[in-house]
């Protein structure tokens, strides 16, 4: 059978697009359809968070990314207010990327991520990753051009599409991947249905241009520059700063967009010029899909998990989804993979979404609970006012926190169970909060810097990878011989030094392309082939 692309991609948003470029950049071809014309200019995420920023790097992107985006010098804090003219009720601090780049400088014991988050908005990183992806000779990128209907068999997958000059066509595929958002077409087409809580909060969000807001947030002259605003007051209203520092989004529990301007006003309470550019309702919602795909089909970023802002893991976790899902397709694509790799898609992917669906429950409660705590009076100048301002600002310097404190969903994800991982039993918690570096295989590897001062991640090739410590030169040639009976990319990694060994508290790591950790040991494996069948997804620990 002929097809017209390897990989039929659905949707443009960021989990679509970086898809596409890291399956781009191994040399698969592939094509991306988008039913709107071009990137949207409307708010959704605003934050790539530090995992989403080390897979960007690997791919060679974070720098432009980075250029792109907010200003390395600028804050991150997170206020809660009443209006931005009067002193914080509550302040978290949090260090401006140039700060978080001085502190990941001075880490040596892999708590820390190799790159810091980054605050770009999802208007500026969509055409920056369309641009990226069609500098690729492999990505056929198509904005005009709406999924319709799908239909597959044993063989390949047919896609009918539609374009907005009204034509119709098919698209023949190998696989294809719906990354076409909440309200998925694909996922619809394929009956998987989505579980949870749904719609728990309906909110308006706009987006404004106040040119002149950042410079002139007083904040009772204290330290008011920042990211997030959190409005004290009974209809959740958020605003947030944007890269440029000139746009602005603000959420609020209102009846009407006509409201907003008067809600943006009554937060900055300041004579400033300011335009509204958009408006829109939205919910909130909890939800995870049964299913990660069916068939060559799959389902990646907001068509499987749907959460609310709170702890930063939405367009995030797609992200993850990505990566993992690009170096498989393209295993297949190359001949060497096993079927079990892409069975592991839905083991190792969708247990992240459930986790971090309970994560994002977890901040959306605590974000609840000193919200809660506000009422009628929490503007007044008396002393019911200041009692209840006082008490909210006690709840939230508690509750608040668990939205703003998730580096263990961030970095301490954990694939367990996968066909594709040599399993140990037990494993180390999993948590939100806290990010405890280890070297249990399914993790990801922790960041350390070298005698030299390079990050081990650069030293990282494609493909699989045997990292050896303390002078150890066994284990290589038996892995050599098995990965090339399966004609697997693998080369060995050989680090020097006491702090690698300490760290990661083996002698050997086995890494495949995501650098995720598939096993570990402190001998030569005693079955090089069976180890590398099953990393490689041919056969499963069980099998003799």
């Amino acid at each position: 059978m002929s097809y017209d692309t390897n990989i039929l991609i659905v949707g443009a948003g960021p989990v679509g697009l970086t898809l596409a470029y890291d399956l781009g950049r191994r040399g698969i071809e592939c094509t991306l359809i988008e039913q709107k014309d071009e990137p949207a200019f409307l708010p959704k995420m605003e934050r790539c968070n530090a995992r989403t920023m080390e897979i960007y790097r690997r791919m060679g992107l974070m720098e432009k990314i980075r250029a792109a985006g907010l200003p390395s010098d600028v804050p991150m804090d997170v206020f809660i207010v009443l209006t931005l003219d009067r002193p914080p009720l509550v302040h978290f601090p949090h260090p401006s990327v140039d700060q978080a780049y001085a502190e990941v400088a001075a880490c040596e014991d892999g708590t820390l991520a190799l790159e810091p988050y980054q605050l770009i908005s999802q208007y500026t990183l969509e055409p920056l990753l369309k641009a990226e992806c069609e500098k690729l000779p492999s990505v056929t990128v198509r904005f005009g051009c709406g999924f319709d209907e799908l239909k597959q068999d044993a063989d390949g997958v047919t896609a009918t599409v539609k374009t907005t000059a009204g034509e119709t066509e098919q698209i023949t595929a190998r696989y294809m991947v719906g990354c076409d958002g909440g309200s998925s077409n694909v996922r619809k087409q394929l009956g998987i249905n989505l579980r949870g809580v749904g719609n728990f909060l309906q909110l308006y969000q706009a987006l404004f241009h106040c040119p002149d807001l950042y410079k002139n947030i007083p904040m009772g002259n204290g330290p008011g520059k920042g990211r997030h605003y959190h409005v004290a007051d009974e209809q959740a209203t958020f605003l947030i700063m944007q890269d440029s520092t000139e746009h602005y989004t603000l959420h609020s529990i209102i009846d009407a967009p006509e409201q907003m301007p008067a809600m943006f006003e009554r937060t900055i309470a300041m004579d400033l010029d300011y335009e509204m550019l958009s408006c829109n309702p939205w919910r909130q919602n909890l939800l995870l899909a049964d299913y990660y795909g069916s068939g060559r089909v799959f389902l990646a970023g907001d068509a499987v998990h749907l959460v609310p802002p709170t702890g930063g893991l939405g367009m995030n976790t797609g992200v993850g989804d990505a990566n993992d899902l690009a170096w498989k397709l393209a295993a297949v694509i190359e001949g060497w993979a096993g079927p079990n790799i892409l069975k592991s898609y839905e083991v190792e992917r969708r247990q992240i979404g459930d986790r971090n669906v309970g994560a994002a429950r977890y901040a959306s409660l605590g974000r609840r609970a000193w919200r809660s705590q506000s009422g009628p009076d929490i503007f007044d100048d008396t002393p019911e006012g200041e009692a209840r301002r006082s008490h909210l600002a006690a709840v939230a310097d508690v509750e608040q926190r668990k939205t703003n404190e998730m580096i263990g969903a961030e970095l301490g994800y954990r694939y367990s169970d996968s066909p594709i991982i040599w399993n140990e039993p037990g494993g180390p918690e999993h948590l939100y909060r806290d990010y405890v570096p280890n070297s249990w295989p399914g993790a990801r590897l922790p960041h350390m810097w070298l005698d030299d001062r390079s990050a081990v991640q650069d030293h990282i090739p494609d493909g699989y990878v045997l990292v050896r410590m303390n002078g150890k030169t066994d284990c290589g040639n038996e892995l050599t011989k098995a990965f090339g009976k399966r004609n697997a990319p693998f080369s060995i990694v050989d680090l020097q030094g006491d702090n690698a060994r300490q760290l990661y508290g083996h002698d050997y790591l086995l890494l495949r392309p995501d650098m995720h950790i598939v096993w570990r040991g402190n001998r030569p494996h005693e079955d090089p082939d069976h180890l590398i069948d099953v990393v490689t997804g041919h056969r499963l620990i069980s099998d003799d």
